[in-house]
């Protein structure tokens, strides 16, 4: 049996749309594999997806998760990186020049859930594979 991390806030007073700094750690994947996991996370039943950052120059995704998730994250093509909040402002403007928020703090603002992620994440490399075997 699979067990969840929390997909709480991430934990700081000021998280949210006024700003502030997040104790989270910060998922990346290829855009591509990104967009095909925020499709199945949106499709579930329960609000699966936090906030999302899209980063143009790099053509990568980063999914906010919850502190800690880095220490035991190892899904293949993917990083974790711990943020101690060092840095990472969670307004409407991104953090990172020539980065957008694909899913803004303001409209999502839980993190989210490692599991999930790492189930939706498989499910799209897969989605990925098989349209690419076909061509």
């Amino acid at each position: 049996m699979e067990t969840s991390q929390s997909n709480e806030p991430c934990t700081s007073p000021g998280f949210g749309p006024g700003g502030g700094d997040a104790r989270c750690d910060l998922v990346t994947v290829p855009a591509r594999q990104g967009l095909e996991a925020v499709d199945i996370l949106r499709r579930g039943a329960v609000d699966a997806v936090g906030p999302v950052l899209h980063d143009d120059g790099c053509d990568t995704l980063g999914f906010l998760v919850p502190a800690g998730t880095a220490a035991g994250w190892d899904v293949p093509g993917s990083t974790c990186t711990e943020t101690d909040g060092r840095g990472l402002r969670l307004d409407p403007e991104p953090p990172v020049a020539g980065s957008d928020w694909l899913l803004p703090p303001g409209e999502a603002d839980l993190a989210t859930d490692p599991v999930v992620l790492r189930r939706a994440l498989g499910e799209a490399a897969r989605l990925i594979e098989a349209a690419d075997s076909r061509r």
